[in-house]
């Protein structure tokens, strides 16, 4: 059993997420890990042991970004080391997983016949590179929903993208993960627990559904979003997409633009 976090906003989210990571060590405390966006990189800081090495790590070389991913592991696959802590990432692609990819060796063997260098033990890096893989071909919803199509197992999702550096995928099968809503800040956690210092207002996914949280804005099904002739205060008309039960909108927090995908 593992933790994980995200979060969507519009100020510094290391702190944040460093105070959810405390709140769910109860699910794992043998390493623990960070990845924020950072003058639009992906950059990760992880460690072996409890989220206080992580926060000392960070008060001396601090996590900047608005946009945040973290991961508290009880080991699974592979030792518990900074190298197989979470998050999981690619130059394009940061994972933070809790659950177990049944065919992750066999995954993880096409992948690397493509090319794809693994540093870990972890099923958790076959994510990373599936999604980085589809990618080339895909947007970022088909990119989703394929890498989702492809894993066997159980599993709850927080996924940053250097390429679309105002959102927070979050997905689930299996494991639970909460979704929470607050003014100009979205949040994903492995329970309402960790949210409650931030929102009172917070519900869970549906099993099989993916969401995407935005710096200051959340849609996840229909009755929930506005339509499209309709405007946010901090943001343009969303495009929708419709999933696996599911239908988001995207947003950006700044005024006058739009998440193009």
């Amino acid at each position: 059993m593992c933790g994980i976090i995200g979060i969507a906003s519009n100020k510094l989210v290391a702190s944040n997420i460093i105070q959810s990571l405390k709140k769910l060590e109860y699910r794992g405390y043998d390493s623990a890990g960070i990845a924020t966006i950072v003058n639009g990189e992906i950059n990760e800081k992880k460690c072996a042991g409890r989220v206080d090495n992580l926060e000392k790590m960070l008060l001396k070389n601090p996590s900047n970004g608005s946009l945040g991913i973290g991961h508290v592991r009880w080991a699974t696959h592979g030792i518990p080391n900074q190298v197989n802590a979470h998050p999981h990432s690619s130059d394009e692609v940061s994972v933070v997983h809790n659950g177990i990819i049944e065919n992750s060796n066999i995954l993880k063997k096409d992948l690397e016949k493509k090319g794809y260098k693994f540093k870990s033990q972890t099923d958790t890096e076959v994510i990373t590179f599936l999604l980085t893989d589809f990618l080339k071909d895909f947007d970022l919803v088909d990119a989703i929903n394929k890498t989702l199509k492809t894993l066997n197992g159980s599993f709850a999702l927080g996924i940053l993208f250097k390429k679309y550096n105002n959102i927070v995928v979050g997905a689930r099968r299996g494991s639970p993960l909460a979704v929470g809503y607050g003014p100009e800040e979205n949040y994903l956690g492995s329970d309402s627990y960790a949210l409650k210092s931030m929102t009172n207002k917070i519900t869970y996914l549906d099993d099989g559904e993916f969401c995407i949280p935005i710096q200051g804005v959340f849609c996840r099904n229909e009755e929930r979003c506005p339509s499209a002739q309709t405007q946010h205060p901090h943001s343009t008309p969303y495009q929708a997409w419709t999933g696996k039960n599911l239908q988001y909108g995207l947003f950006r927090s700044a005024p006058n633009s739009q998440v193009q995908l």
